[in-house]
């Protein structure tokens, strides 16, 4: 399927790895203009060295999109900006009782704010084209929000909170915002963390994936960890003209993890 992203301009947060780099991937496949981001400027080289072999139309812009003034910078270097992948985010596992005010103000900064923050500065573009897609990839954990990691389940509902009330803001026009919430994915983050918990416990990478779904996220309807890759083409099709109709929601990838047919 065309999916019509052929030059629209798009910039996806964090996209030098995991979930980011597979939705800047798709996105450069389909002949959009990605603007890829990291905070290193070798990572983000890495990254466009790979994705120019893809689509030579590919950009980088290395910094820290939790700085305002990075933020601004990146606007201003590469105006009108077509599509957002709100994609930049931290998460740690941590008791409640040991999550000091400190980390709730940066996983709120980094998590939610550098994404409303971005959304704030491309939208007068957007507004004067009549068109633009925002989308924010927030989480299932920000519906079943987990024990172990508080914090990161808050910002992941924040974040639909604010794609709801932004696309809120646009009604009537050719802009949609929408939030993608992944389940269990096999990004590098979270196959590191995989890695690391198995080799502690002694067992192999696919006793413990077998596990985690039988007693941490029994919900799951695939029983599995998702790939980068099929949650790549669910953005890849919000971010399309083609999903005009599809505003102001919360779009699961989760695997069925979140136990509600609505």
């Amino acid at each position: 399927m065309d999916l019509h992203l052929s030059g629209k301009l798009a910039l996806v947060t964090g996209s030098t790895a995991g979930i980011g780099y597979a939705i800047a991937e798709t996105l450069a496949r389909e002949g959009a203009r990605v603007i890829i981001n990291g905070r290193s400027g070798a990572g983000v080289e890495a990254a466009l060295s790979t994705l120019k072999k893809i689509n030579p139309a590919t950009l980088g812009f290395a910094g820290d999109l939790a700085d305002a003034s990075v933020a601004e910078a990146l606007v201003a270097r590469h105006p009108g900006i077509e599509i957002l992948v709100n994609n930049l985010g931290i998460f740690e596992a941590k008791p409640f009782e040991e999550i000091p005010d400190e980390d709730w103000r940066r996983f709120f900064d980094v998590n939610v704010l550098s994404g409303a923050r971005l959304a704030r500065l491309v939208l007068p573009a957007m507004r004067e084209a009549n068109f633009g897609r925002i989308i924010f990839i927030s989480s299932e954990s920000g519906v079943h929000i987990p024990a172990e990691m508080v914090h990161y389940g808050m910002t992941k509902a924040a974040q639909i909170a604010v794609a709801r009330g932004i696309a809120e803001t646009v009604a009537g026009t050719g802009i949609t915002v929408n939030s993608v919430l992944p389940g269990p994915t096999k990004s590098r983050g979270v196959g590191d963390f995989v890695e690391q918990l198995a080799t502690e416990q002694g067992k192999s990478g696919a006793e413990f994936e077998k596990e985690f779904f039988e007693k941490v996220r029994p919900t799951s309807l695939i029983k599995r960890f998702a790939s980068t890759e099929e949650v790549a083409t669910m953005v890849a099709y919000v971010a399309s003209p083609l999903a005009s109709a599809t505003t102001g929601a919360a779009l699961r990838v989760d695997g069925g993890a979140v136990k509600s047919a609505f």
